[in-house]
């Protein structure tokens, strides 16, 4: 009986030193650092502001309005520029536009230049023949059997006046239109004088005879009226 006392006690104290070698671990506390100093009080605050303000350079009024009188000004001058350089513009568009409208009218102008030489010759070749040679008709006779000359004369004339109006109707499509100047005043714009004579009663300066027809294209000159001129004997 006391030897299992003794034993017990045995236990008792190996179980007390056993848990006695196990160190129970430290706890780690942390601290929050406080400041000992005040925070700045209101008055500091807006000295500080007062400072920084007094720091930044001052721009006066007058400097303002001197700045903002030259910033219109550089405004209005843009502006006309700008406007100068748009009517510019609209010049030029004006200009190529009617360049162009001319370069397309007066186009065929050698053309139609060349084209006159022949005008003038069907012109030629119908006052050659006589109104008395037309009007007179011959008599109907069934029996001849090939025409007269003067049937084959009239029928000559109308076909030689049906080209000179085709080729005149031609012409005109494409704005060239004859003038006659008899009886206007000289213009040597618009006249070749070939000859000059004085003729009583008729104004010197005035146009007395037209020999060649004059030739427009729109409002350009295609060939000038070769005329005779009343010459002043004064």
């Amino acid at each position: 009986m006391n030897a299992a006392r003794q034993l017990l006690r045995a236990s008792t104290r190996s179980l007390s030193s056993a848990s006695a070698s196990y160190a129970r671990p430290a706890l780690h506390v942390s601290t929050r650092q406080y400041s000992d100093k005040a925070p700045p009080p209101a008055e500091e605050q807006k000295a500080d502001e007062q400072k920084s303000d007094k720091d930044t350079p001052q721009v006066s009024l007058e400097e303002l309005q001197t700045k903002l009188k030259a910033k219109e000004d550089e405004v209005v001058d843009l502006t006309s520029r700008l406007r100068y350089l748009q009517a510019d513009f609209l010049n030029l568009q004006r200009n190529a536009a009617r360049e162009k409208e001319q370069q397309r009218d007066f186009a065929i102008s050698r053309f139609a230049a060349d084209l006159l030489e022949t005008v003038d010759v069907l012109s030629l070749a119908l006052k050659s023949v006589p109104d008395s040679a037309l009007s007179s008709q011959p008599a109907a006779d069934s029996s001849a059997p090939e025409k007269t000359p003067q049937e084959y004369l009239i029928e000559l004339h109308h076909g030689v006046e049906m080209t000179h109006r085709l080729l005149l109707s031609t012409l005109f499509k494409y704005h060239v239109k004859p003038f006659d100047p008899t009886g206007d005043v000289f213009d040597p714009n618009l006249h070749e004088a070939l000859y000059q004579a004085p003729i009583p009663g008729k104004e010197p300066g005035t146009v007395l005879e037209c020999q060649k027809t004059g030739y427009k294209i729109k409002d350009r000159v295609l060939r000038a009226a070769q005329v005779g001129v009343v010459q002043d004997t004064s």
